[in-house]
């Protein structure tokens, strides 16, 4: 099994979707999670969490953030395309403009 990465994108932060949520529409997004996560079974290596205001760091400095990723979630599968299968259906796509990315986590060489 290999490890992948996931990261939501969203047009809205996660600090802002959370502060405009209702309790009950809070609620039934964790529901709607709680769903996939149980589809996912044991290929869930770390559910991951809503990812808040982040800093680009470079060598000249560093710049407010601009990518709009939202969250992570790491999971395993044979390979990409079982992966891919995995988000099938994902709630979070169930958020306008929102999409998701899926990455391989490559093993470093000699380690």
């Amino acid at each position: 099994m290999n490890k992948f990465v996931v990261l939501y994108f969203a047009a809205q932060s996660a600090q802002e979707q959370m502060a405009e949520s209702s309790p009950e529409a809070a609620q039934e997004g964790m529901k709607a999670w709680m769903e996939w996560a149980g589809r996912v079974g044991d290929a869930m290596v770390d559910m991951g969490t809503p990812l808040g205001a982040g800093k680009e760091i470079t060598a000249t400095g560093t710049a407010e953030t601009s990518t709009g990723v939202a969250g992570y979630s790491i999971i395993q599968a044979d390979d990409l395309a079982g992966a891919q299968a995995l988000l099938d259906g994902h709630p979070h796509l169930m958020m306008p403009g929102a999409s998701i990315q899926v990455y391989e986590s490559l093993d470093l060489p000699g380690m």
